[in-house]
């Protein structure tokens, strides 16, 4: 695949403040390392303990080091390492009360569990974490922006459609991880059955590429300087289809913004 970058697990990314490793993305499983260098924190962990722990030591990441585990929604593609890793390593888990509970079967026993609630900042060791309501079949589902001494990722994936208030809230975001889940044509026309496609193209569902070209050029801005394409369907999608669509937001602009995939 000529001229795709892919951003692997192994890929770190950066703000000037802010070190942002994408660990999994795709329905396989979720994770995402983000760290001011005090506060090392994971936003989902849905591989399993030890391959979540395997992927941080590749890039000399220390899972010993880790504040904590945030939660965005309780699909097992989220949380399948949830509990063993809370338990592994005393840390507390951050969730909303309702994920919290739809979770509760799979995630078992935590060592320490923090509520949040979306649209409330909370701040772990430095780092403000403000979850907002996505639109996705999950009883609470949120995406987060993370900030810290005036930088600002935002994360924004399982989303059926791009809200008012989700754009609102990606806004001034200096890195953005993004979800590029398929492209509608490969969709309609591939293997899936229809109830399913009809899921994943729904309000409750997954962004496709031009949705999600359409939510970056709401929210993009001189200052963002990268964005990592997330959750692409193995099946639905292809990284140069899902770079091309997502680009055409900056076509004619002159922004030096870089462009990254992730993959499972």
């Amino acid at each position: 695949m000529k001229n795709v970058k892919k951003t692997e697990f192994s890929d770190i990314k950066s703000t000037s403040l802010l070190k942002v490793c994408v660990l999994a993305s795709g329905s396989k499983g979720n994770a995402v390392y983000i760290s001011n260098g005090r506060a090392s924190i994971l936003f989902d962990a849905g591989l399993s303990g030890k391959e979540i722990q395997q992927r941080m030591l590749v890039r000399q990441l220390d899972p010993k080091s880790l504040t904590g585990i945030v939660v965005s929604h309780e699909h097992s593609d989220h949380i399948r390492g949830v509990g063993i890793l809370s338990r592994r390593f005393n840390l507390p888990v951050y969730i909303s009360p309702k994920t919290a509970k739809a979770a509760s079967g799979q995630i078992g026993k935590l060592y320490q569990t923090s509520y949040f609630d979306c649209g409330k900042t909370f701040e772990i060791q430095g780092v403000k974490i403000r979850p907002f309501t996505t639109s996705h079949d999950a009883e609470d589902p949120a995406g987060f922006t993370i900030s810290y001494k005036g930088q600002k990722v935002g994360l924004a994936t399982d989303l059926g459609v791009a809200t008012g208030m989700v754009k609102e809230h990606l806004k001034r975001c200096n890195l953005l991880i993004l979800e590029a889940n398929h492209d509608m044509d490969m969709l309609i026309n591939g293997p899936y059955p229809w109830y399913l496609k009809q899921r994943i193209k729904s309000r409750n569902g997954h962004l496709s590429n031009e949705d999600s070209c359409n939510l970056l050029g709401k929210v993009i801005h001189k200052n963002l300087t990268c964005v990592v394409l997330a959750h692409l369907s193995e099946q639905n999608n292809h990284p140069e289809k899902a770079l091309k669509s997502v680009k055409q937001a900056v076509v004619n602009q002159h922004h030096n913004l870089k462009f990254h995939v992730a993959s499972q």
